[in-house]
């Protein structure tokens, strides 16, 4: 079943014709914008050459081309993942995590720490498939990426300073793994009025940055 992204988030969306790009860690396939409404981007196949991936301290990096987005991760412990059911649990989508918000463009970089999830199977040594779920001024838009999970894996420095947030007006750079206070999407201001709407709403909470 393809997922619903909350009406909630409907409301932040802009007119702006621009879809996203998954930086890191590595997609499925290249980018093909005209596919990105599909599962996992058009590409319905787990690749053979997974990245190895830490399972707590992680993060992910897009690239936005539109103002007033959202991105929730989900997590498929399948081996083969081919359909957005692979990505249910026994009582509904499997976040590793909730819906972050930013209100403007730019390259992000978000924590994803799959070992705070407590779902069986996501531990070191196995493969998983993560699922980018993004919405903005163009729909719904997905990318995918296939994982080898692993408890020892220790970021290169080069792989590292890509962890920045780069806005029309500012950039920063964590210099560190990112972590839920330092170096990742967005800041208390940029997240507050958005996490108030969402409890308004009785809608899925904005997890902290």
């Amino acid at each position: 079943m393809r997922y619903s992204i909350l009406p909630a988030l409907a409301l932040l969306t802009g007119a702006v014709n621009a879809h996203f790009h998954l930086n890191y860690p590595e997609p499925r396939g290249p980018f093909v914008g005209a596919n990105e409404p599909n599962f996992c981007g058009g590409y319905t196949e787990v690749t053979s050459n997974r990245t190895t991936f830490p399972l707590e301290g992680g993060f992910f990096r897009i690239q936005q081309g539109h103002p007033n987005w959202a991105a929730a991760v989900y997590i498929s412990t399948e081996q083969n993942p081919n359909s957005f059911d692979a990505f249910n649990g026994t009582i509904g989508e499997q976040y590793a995590r909730y819906w972050a918000k930013a209100d403007t463009p730019g390259q992000f970089c978000v924590p994803l720490d799959l070992s705070s999830t407590n779902i069986t199977g996501v531990r070191d040594g196995a493969n998983v498939t993560i699922q980018i779920a993004v919405t903005g001024g163009d729909g719904n838009l997905y990318q995918c990426a296939d994982l080898t999970l692993s408890s020892n894996f220790t970021f290169t420095k080069e792989l590292n300073d890509t962890c920045t947030n780069t806005t029309a007006s500012t950039s920063t750079s964590s210099g560190s793994t990112p972590s839920p206070t330092s170096g990742a999407l967005g800041t208390a201001q940029q997240i507050g009025s958005y996490t108030s709407l969402l409890l308004a709403l009785g809608g899925v909470a904005l997890a902290t940055l």
